[in-house]
């Protein structure tokens, strides 16, 4: 039967990864999550400062690879103010690329617009948004079309890994 609802194929409900700056971003990170929950499944690292105790870096690499990122295809990265300045952030979009997931970042209302056009947003992040690899997106354009996000979240999936760039020195330190 041509047009019944079980003909009809359902969208693909993806696995992403939520980086943000908990300390400034967990509203819009809580407002994403709400109004995408039917769209998405959102994963988030509930703040690896307090989940992982230890200061040895590839052990806290490999375990954001194997527990905050494992099933998730892409990354979203909320950009406000000091999205930029933490390493965490930084750590997150590494094994993303690592493992050649997708990446978008969405240029938050807390993101102020620097005299030359431009925004702190993560080096790593600014690399592969420059090298097409990335999904640049506004929240202004998320928050009037739904669609918006998960348009992104498809490019960046589709994008080539070969567009990866993933060579800068891990942070060490917040800025």
């Amino acid at each position: 039967m041509i047009g019944s609802p079980f003909n009809q194929v359902r969208p693909v409900r993806r696995e992403v990864f939520v980086s943000y700056h908990h300390g400034s971003d967990q509203a819009y990170y809580e407002s994403l999550s709400e109004t995408m929950h039917d769209r998405l499944q959102l994963l988030t690292d509930n703040s690896l400062e307090r989940r992982i105790d230890s200061s040895n870096h590839d052990y806290i690499m490999r375990r954001i690879r194997e527990h905050h990122l494992h099933g998730s295809s892409c990354t979203i990265v909320l950009c406000g103010a000091n999205t930029w300045r933490r390493k965490y952030v930084d750590w997150e979009i590494q094994a993303s690329l690592t493992q050649q997931m997708g990446l978008v970042g969405v240029w938050l209302p807390t993101l102020p617009l620097l005299p030359n056009n431009s925004t702190d947003k993560p080096a790593r992040l600014q690399d592969n948004i420059d090298s097409g690899y990335a999904v640049w997106i506004s929240w202004s354009d998320i928050a009037s079309n739904q669609r918006a996000l998960t348009d992104a979240i498809e490019r960046a999936n589709a994008a080539s890994k070969r567009l990866i760039i993933n060579s800068r020195i891990r942070m060490e330190r917040n800025r």
